[in-house]
C-alpha cells in the first residue's frame, strides 16, 4: 500500500507542473492528507497550504441543495414545491415561472439539473464569460434580471424529464431559498451548512483576513484574472473556500449513515436518497453527480462535483463504500479533474481494506 500523504503529494507536483498553484486532499481510512505545490499568486505568496481560499464555482451547487434538505427537513420548504409558490411574493409583475408539458418546475428539479431550464440566463454566452478582462461576468444576474428573465425563457424539457446541467436553475434554487428564509445567500449557507458543520473559510465574501489568503485566478496562459461574484445567481457558484473546510464536508458526506451524531447527517442522506438516473452508469443527487465504474475497473461508487471561474478550478470526490475522498483546488482555468479522479481511483483500489 503507498502512503496516503506521498500519493497526494504527488498527484500535487504533477498538477502543479500544469497550473500556477494546487492544494490536493486526500481522505482514506480515517486518515487525512493535504499537500500544496505552485504558488499561490495572492498577497501572502508562496505556496497554496489547507487555509488557502480558492473560489470553488460549480462545487457551490453541492452547499445550494444541502441547504434545500436542511430547509426540507425543518418544513420550510418541500422538494415538490413549485418554484413560482417558492418566488410567489418575489416576482415582479409580468413575470411568470415557464411550465411544460403541464408540467411546473420543482424545488427537486433544480438540484437535479432537470427543470429543463436552459444553462444560462438570457442573453448570457458563455465564451464571454471567460474573457479575462470580464472583472465581473454576472453582474448583471440581479435577482430582479433573473426572475423578470424567466418569462421569456422555454424550457428545452418537461420538469422532471430529462437531466440538462443548469447553472441558471442553482442560481434560482439559492435565490429562492434565500428569500424564503428572509436572509441572503451568504447567510443562508452560512446559517444551514457552514454553522452546524463548522467550516470556518466558506463564504462569498473576502474579507479582513481572509483576504491575504485568498488565491489569485488565472487564465490557462497565466494571465491573473479577475475574481467572479455572480450576484444573485450566487447559488450555482459563488463561494470561496479553502481544502481545510471541503475535508469537513467530506468526512460529514463519509460519516454520514454510519454515525447517528455526525453533523447535518439527515440532511446528508436526504441529498443521495433523491436520485434521477441519466444513464445506465450515472445520476444524479440533490447537488452532487455520481457514478458507478464498470465492473472491468473496478465497479467502484464515485459521487463527485467540479467547478471552475474565470480563473479557477475545482473537483472533489468520495466514495461512501470506502470511505475515501478527494479535494483538487487550482487557480488556474484549466480543469484538474483528471488528476482528482485518478487520484481517487488510486485510493478506492490501495485502501479498500484500511477503509473497512
Amino acid at each position: 500500500m503507498s502512503n496516503l500523504g506521498s500519493l497526494v503529494q504527488q498527484t500535487a507536483d504533477r498538477v502543479a507542473a500544469q497550473q500556477v498553484g494546487v492544494v490536493v486532499a486526500g481522505l482514506a481510512g480515517g486518515a487525512v492528507e493535504i499537500r500544496g505545490a505552485g504558488r499561490t499568486g495572492g498577497p501572502d505568496g508562496g505556496v497554496p497550504g489547507p487555509g488557502t481560499l480558492f473560489e470553488i464555482g460549480s462545487v457551490t451547487k453541492v452547499f445550494t441543495s444541502l441547504a434545500l434538505a436542511r430547509q426540507v427537513l425543518t418544513g420550510s420548504a418541500a422538494l415538490d414545491e413549485p418554484l413560482s409558490a417558492a418566488l410567489a411574493d418575489a416576482l415582479p409583475a409580468g413575470a411568470a415561472v415557464p411550465a411544460r408539458g403541464g408540467k411546473a418546475i420543482r424545488l427537486r428539479h433544480l438540484a437535479t439539473h432537470t427543470s429543463g431550464l436552459p444553462r444560462l440566463p438570457a442573453g448570457t454566452r458563455l465564451p464571454a464569460l471567460l474573457h479575462p478582462r470580464r472583472p465581473d461576468p454576472y453582474a448583471r444576474c440581479t435577482s430582479d434580471a433573473l426572475l423578470a428573465g424567466l418569462a421569456r425563457t422555454r424550457l428545452r424539457a418537461a420538469p422532471g424529464r430529462s437531466f440538462r446541467y443548469s447553472d441558471l436553475g442553482a442560481g434560482l434554487l439559492g435565490l429562492a431559498l434565500a428569500h424564503r428564509a428572509g436572509t441572503g445567500y451568504e447567510e443562508l449557507v452560512a446559517r444551514e451548512v457552514c454553522g452546524p458543520l463548522g467550516l470556518a473559510d466558506t463564504v462569498v465574501t473576502v474579507g479582513g483576513e481572509r483576504s491575504a489568503r485568498l488565491a489569485q485566478g488565472h487564465t490557462p496562459g497565466g494571465r491573473p484574472v479577475p475574481g467572479w461574484r455572480l450576484a444573485d445567481l450566487a447559488g450555482a457558484g459563488a463561494l470561496r473556500s479553502t481544502a481545510a473546510d471541503l475535508v469537513v464536508l467530506l468526512r460529514a458526506q463519509l460519516a454520514s449513515g454510519r454515525e447517528r451524531e455526525a453533523p447535518l447527517s439527515p440532511a446528508i442522506a436526504l441529498t443521495r436518497e433523491v436520485r434521477h438516473r441519466v444513464n445506465p452508469f450515472a445520476w444524479t443527487h440533490l447537488g452532487w453527480l455520481g457514478h458507478r465504474l464498470h465492473a472491468h475497473q473496478g465497479g467502484h461508487l464515485q459521487i463527485w462535483h467540479n467547478g471552475g471561474t474565470g480563473g479557477f478550478r475545482s473537483f472533489v470526490a468520495f466514495d461512501p463504500e470506502k470511505q475515501v475522498g478527494v479535494v483538487v483546488l487550482v487557480n488556474t482555468r484549466r480543469s484538474a479533474d483528471a488528476a482528482g479522479t485518478a487520484l481517487l481511483r488510486r485510493l478506492q483500489n490501495e485502501f479498500a481494506t484500511a477503509a473497512g
